[in-house]
């Protein structure tokens, strides 16, 4: 295998979570190879570096492997070497601290219906994307 589809080989390598959230991510932009942005159908080669912008977060990433078929977390993260610079994961890592506790419902409310998880969603996917720094 030579070259392969930038996102089947996010989506094997389990940087996203499906291929048309990877498809919808390069469409909008938000995955570069090679500082060059690309389309879904861009090819990726040994040694390219991919730079993601995930959550508000930019992770940069360099292919060791080419995969095409989605594997195991300890076999994936032998496909690439995260190159991500030291700044921007701490920033990562900080969003984390103290994240781990469970969110809390309401005794007797049951599961969320699936129109007050999308709620949830587009709440959550909204509160990252604030820009916290210029609130006007």
């Amino acid at each position: 295998m030579s070259k392969i589809r930038v996102d089947k080989w996010l989506w094997a390598v389990r940087i996203f979570k499906s291929r048309t959230i990877a498809s919808n991510s390069c469409k909008s932009n938000s995955v570069k190879v090679n500082e060059k942005n690309s389309k879904a159908s861009t090819e990726v080669d040994l040694g390219d570096i991919v730079r993601v912008h995930k959550n508000g977060f930019q992770f940069e990433f360099k292919v060791l492997k080419l995969i095409s078929k989605r594997v195991g977390a300890v076999i994936a993260i032998e496909c690439y070497e995260n190159v991500t610079s030291q700044e921007e994961l701490n920033k990562y890592q900080s969003w984390f601290t103290g994240k781990a506790r469970p969110e809390i419902r309401e005794k007797g409310a049951g599961r969320p219906t699936k129109k007050e998880r999308r709620i949830i969603v587009d709440y959550k996917d909204n509160y990252l994307e604030f820009d916290w720094d210029n609130e006007d």
